[in-house]
């Protein structure tokens, strides 16, 4: 499973992107964001293809990007933190720069780095169990993508990021604006693939540029100026070495993350 972290294909006019990691709930490591961003562009490059799907296989959409593979790495300059977050960055916001209109597929679990990466596609469609979340700030870490303030709105946005909330329902999702529509349990990527019929029933040049359009009408709100300043501030929440944060990942690399996050509790 590790030598293929992506699955893709295409459905007619619509390119599909499958996560692939199931035994690690599809959380982003090195091999699947390279491989993401290489059928992302694949699928750009093809006339033939007009919107893009992203699901994960197994039991969840995806946990995030890989805290193990963080943790292996020992990142602590400020410098080492820019590259990876920077990078992390880059692979979320491509789903919001693809000039292609992109559709997140989730269940069993939408978390992290995952929920923003869904925030960042175009539209979004949730099984009704899937429970989303951004606990960053329960283990000491940042945002890397700050849309939620833009998706939904700043007392929501404070709701998911300053809770830590990972229990948030595939409905109140919906209510808060974030899912375009919540799924009968396993009809999730049946009911996105509806939705990109009707998309590309429509001449690709129109959708394209309306896309463009309505980007544009954030850009001009400087919602990039906001995004780049939001990652400066995870950037030093990252290199923070402060004492609690020293102990915290000495916990987690040794004991694991809930062995960490229970001493955090304590304290």
């Amino acid at each position: 499973m590790e030598d293929h972290p992506i699955q893709i294909s295409d459905q007619g006019r619509v390119g599909l992107i499958s996560f692939n990691r199931p035994n690690s709930l599809n959380a982003f490591n090195t091999k699947l964001m390279d491989a993401t961003n290489r059928a992302v562009n694949q699928f750009i490059e093809d006339d033939q293809i007009q919107c893009i799907i992203i699901n994960g296989n197994g039991r969840a959409f995806s946990a995030g990007f890989d805290m193990k593979e963080s943790a292996q790495r020992n990142i602590s300059t400020d410098k080492e933190w820019r590259k990876v977050l920077e990078e992390d960055f880059d692979f979320i916001m491509q789903f919001w720069e693809c000039p292609k209109p992109t559709i997140a597929v989730a269940h069993g679990h939408c978390i992290g780095g995952a929920f923003e990466l869904l925030m960042a596609c175009d539209l979004a469609v949730g099984a009704e169990s899937t429970m989303f979340g951004e606990p960053e700030v329960r283990f000491g870490s940042g945002i890397v993508a700050l849309l939620a303030p833009w998706v939904t709105g700043p007392k929501q946005a404070k709701e998911l990021l300053l809770t830590g909330d990972d229990k948030i329902s595939a409905q109140r999702c919906y209510e808060m604006g974030i899912l375009n529509k919540v799924s009968s349990d396993g009809e999730e990527l049946f009911d996105a693939l509806k939705i990109a019929k009707k998309i590309t029933s429509s001449a690709s040049n129109s959708v394209q540029l309306t896309k463009k359009a309505i980007n544009r009408t954030y850009e001009l709100a400087k919602m990039k100026q906001a995004l780049i300043e939001g990652l400066e501030i995870d950037i030093q929440i990252e290199s923070d070495l402060s004492p609690e944060r020293i102990e915290f990942n000495k916990i987690r690399k040794k004991e694991g993350l809930k062995a960490a996050l229970n001493w955090r509790d304590k304290i």
